[in-house]
């Protein structure tokens, strides 16, 4: 096989295949092979879709068991048993366990298609336009995703978006002590300001894409308190920091709130394509068949789902969760304290973390040097100034270390070719 292939006839649209070029072939938990032989350890983890690891056991047991007795692969939206078991095992094991009172809607096939419905539904509900989104969020590339998405590299002015979209500074963007609810609010509670009152606000409770940026408990319950004081529906973005990432199942969890509207797609599926927009009853005000599409749920998606959930039937797995993200913490710091001339923060929660470097081009050279040497680890933030951990949250302790290992030698060779005040 020849990577070249690609370049050839695949459009130039392709990303991920620039970071890590060359050709995979097998893949398990959280190690996979190319064409070579080679193996990495996977940091990357499927831009968060593959909590669950690559092709888990009980996983592919129950997709073959379903593809070996003709299960129906795709049915729109009917009932089929296959829903019928993810529903249930939803609803039993996630939402009633935390007295969470959601319907569930089945969308198209990816988190952007979660976000569009929301803000539809939102806007729709409220019938109101405007939507809030924050600095350095990211929804999406579909149209009304992208308008609540701030990295300038997706924008085109041809695109005609944003439209009807206000951005605010998320959490701690400034360094000073502004609270972008304090100002809402006051923009909302003066009929002066010039702002009206949106239909919803929509956030990531932790910014993955914008650069692992957490938002603090305070500023979330804050921001809850606001949309419910004011009649605005929120919205939580937890398509790649939900699913388990940060220790709880949702992220927002840590911050004792139930959001109006909750997006979910990547790992709910367990990397098969399946997105779904939890939303409180009184806000299911859709007609029958007023949003549609050919895929809305993925019967193979909803087998794997339902089989990855038996995980969250006790609090094992969050234990578990936290435990490694606790080691991977300690490690960033001993990284950062030993590069200080190059690391200048790490942040993140859970099993999300972020080492951040003021210097630039040096996270883009370390996932290169990392990726030479067996790791695939990709950075974020707007101008890719963070070096991003997403591996499965199932990684054993052997692929972590070694993981970990690698990354910390390719930060290493990547200083030593680029001596600060040489």
């Amino acid at each position: 096989m020849d990577i070249d292939l690609f370049e050839k006839y695949e459009s130039n649209v392709r990303g991920y295949i620039r970071s890590f070029p060359t050709i995979f072939t097998r893949a398990k938990n959280a190690t996979v092979w190319d064409h070579k032989g080679k193996s990495y350890i996977d940091f990357f983890g499927g831009a968060g879709s593959l909590n669950y690891g690559h092709n888990d056991p009980a996983v592919q047991q129950a997709m073959i068991e379903y593809i070996q007795r003709d299960g129906m692969l795709n049915a729109l939206d009917k009932a089929t048993d296959a829903k019928y078991n993810f529903i249930k095992k939803f609803q039993e094991t996630i939402l009633l366990p935390r007295g969470m009172d959601y319907k569930i809607q089945f969308v198209g096939p990816t988190g952007t298609n979660a976000v569009e419905t929301a803000l539809k539904l939102a806007r729709k509900v409220k019938q109101r336009s405007t939507v809030v989104a924050f600095t350095n969020a990211y929804h999406g590339h579909t149209l009304g995703a992208l308008a609540v998405t701030g990295n300038e590299f997706y924008q085109d002015d041809y695109y005609g978006v944003p439209l009807n979209v206000t951005k605010m500074p998320f959490d701690n963007y400034f360094d000073n002590d502004l609270d972008s609810v304090d100002m809402l609010r006051r923009y909302y509670e003066d009929g002066s300001s010039g702002h009206d009152l949106p239909a919803a606000i929509i956030v990531e409770t932790i910014q993955g894409e914008g650069g692992i940026n957490v938002a603090s408990i305070a500023w979330l319950q804050k921001l809850s308190k606001m949309c419910q004081d004011l009649d605005i529906i929120l919205i939580i973005d937890d398509i790649q920091v939900g699913n388990g990432r940060t220790g709880n199942f949702f992220s927002f969890e840590r911050a004792d709130i139930q959001p109006d509207i909750i997006t979910i797609s990547k790992s709910i599926g367990t990397g098969l394509p399946m997105a779904i927009v939890l939303m409180k009853p009184e806000i299911d005000q859709w007609e029958p068949g007023e949003h549609t599409g050919t895929f809305r749920g993925n019967s193979l998606a909803f087998v794997a789902g339902a089989t990855a959930l038996a995980r969250w039937d006790t609090d094992d797995f969050s234990k578990e969760i936290v435990a490694k993200g606790l080691q991977v913490e300690q490690r960033f710091r001993a990284i950062a304290a030993r590069f200080p001339d190059y690391i200048c923060d790490v942040r993140g929660l859970g099993m999300i973390w972020g080492i951040a470097s003021s210097v630039d081009g040096f996270c883009s050279e370390v996932s290169r040097e990392a990726f030479e040497h067996g790791l695939l680890a990709e950075t974020a933030g707007a101008t890719g100034q963070v070096i991003k951990f997403l591996a499965p949250l199932t990684i054993s302790q052997r692929e972590l270390d070694e993981g970990l290992d690698i990354l910390e030698a390719s930060i290493a060779a990547v200083a030593a070719k680029n001596p600060i005040n040489a």
